[in-house]
Order: C-alpha cells, then sequence, then structure tokens
C-alpha cells in the first residue's frame, strides 16, 4: 500500500482527503505544516513513497519545502495548489515537483496523477532496458542510475524516464506531446509546462552549461533533440 505524505494546514480539506485516498488505498500521514513536513522526513526518516504537498502553507510555503525535499531526495512530489497563476505552476514544477494538481480536484484524479508517478518510479523493461551511453553519461535504464565519468548524478526518476526517452532515440525530435505520453504516462492532453520544467532540470545535471545545451537541444515550434556528440 503506497504511504503518502499530505501537507495540508486546512484540517477540514485534510480530514477529507485522507478519508477519500485511504478508499482508494493509500496509507496517509498528515502534516499540517511545511516546518513539520520536514521533520517527518529528514528528523523521523518515517518511509515514504510519495509527498502530496499544498502550496500555500504558514510558515514556509510548499515551494520552499519541495526545494528542501528535492536538495536531500528523490522522492516524488506532487504539488496541490488552488492558485490559477501560470507562472506559480511553472516556479512549482522548477521546484522540482513532478506534476501538480489544481484544487479543488476529485481524489481519483489525485489517485490517478499518483499511480502515475509511481509508474515513473518502476525501472524500465523490454527493449529500452539496459546500458545507454550519450557523451560521458552512462545511463543504467534497469537500474534507474546515471554516471558521468564515474559519479552518479542525483536525477529523480522522472529527470531518467526523461533521458531514457531520449538517449533511445538520438537526433530525434520528440515533441512534448509525444513525451507526455511516453515519459509521464498521460493518455490525454497534458500541460507542456511539465516537460519545458523537467528539461530544464535535467539540463542544469548533464550539461556543463544549461544556458548554452549541446546534448539536449531545443527544435523551436517542434520539441527537443538529444545530440549524441
Amino acid at each position: 500500500m503506497p504511504r503518502l505524505l499530505l501537507v495540508e494546514d486546512d484540517r477540514a480539506l485534510a480530514e477529507a482527503l485522507t478519508l477519500a485516498l485511504e478508499a482508494l488505498g493509500h496509507d496517509i500521514v498528515v502534516a499540517p505544516t511545511g516546518e513539520r513536513a520536514l521533520e517527518t522526513l529528514f528528523t523521523e526518516q518515517l518511509e515514504l513513497d510519495f509527498v502530496l504537498l499544498d502550496v500555500m502553507l504558514p510558515g514556509i510555503d510548499g515551494f520552499e519545502v519541495c526545494r528542501r525535499i528535492r536538495a536531500k531526495s528523490s522522492l516524488p512530489v506532487i504539488l496541490l495548489t488552488s492558485r490559477g497563476d501560470p507562472i506559480d505552476v511553472v516556479v512549482g514544477l522548477e521546484c522540482g515537483a513532478d506534476d501538480y494538481v489544481v484544487k479543488p480536484a476529485e481524489p481519483r484524479v489525485i489517485d490517478a496523477r499518483i499511480k502515475a508517478v509511481g509508474r515513473r518510479a518502476v525501472p524500465a523493461a523490454g527493449p529500452s532496458a539496459g546500458l545507454l551511453r550519450v557523451g560521458s553519461l552512462e545511463i543504467d535504464a534497469g537500474a534507474m542510475r546515471v554516471t558521468r565519468g564515474g559519479a552518479e548524478l542525483a536525477l529523480t526518476a522522472t529527470e531518467i524516464r526523461l533521458l531514457v526517452e531520449f538517449a533511445g532515440h538520438p537526433n530525434q525530435v520528440l515533441s512534448r506531446q509525444t513525451l507526455l505520453k511516453r515519459v509521464w504516462d498521460y493518455g490525454y492532453v497534458g500541460d507542456s509546462r511539465i516537460v519545458d520544467a523537467a528539461v530544464a532540470r535535467l539540463r542544469a545535471k548533464i550539461e556543463d552549461d544549461p544556458a548554452n545545451p549541446v546534448l539536449l537541444r531545443t527544435v523551436r515550434g517542434l520539441g527537443y533533440r538529444l545530440v549524441n556528440p
């Protein structure tokens, strides 16, 4: 049973989400503040599978909580936000969140997003699994591990999936919608900003100069292409 840390300061909403998500097969631990969430994760070191994180929190907000989680852990994070400003969505994704859900959302929608993120954390199988090389990068798709010069890179499961997808199709342009379907497992037209934010985070970790990428290049109006030097 997946164990989720629900970070939500609205007690009534936290109780309602807990009941609904438990009925869908999740084990829920609630933290009412960002500070309490970080204690649960890094001081108490409770074993958890996901973080469901509200953005508007007292004290440190959800964006900062996400940054601090990402600095120490690759634990999947889904943001819960009632903000309608697209910039806030982008900021959230740039903080390292794997996905976001705009409140109010049906528990089954949240459950579907959690399951999609969970599938991305499972090692790749099939012909694409195995060892791939891109420049100085060595990608072990089966072990979900990426090294450069022998040193392991701290990539999230989503970032590894994204890199594996590009490495399996070198020099091909992959559109945002194609990546949403193959990497995020979205069977509908999703938010392409998720792809752009994940590509930006990936570049920051694999490129010598992320502002002038040589491996993962933008093809204006079409998508992205991985160039194997």
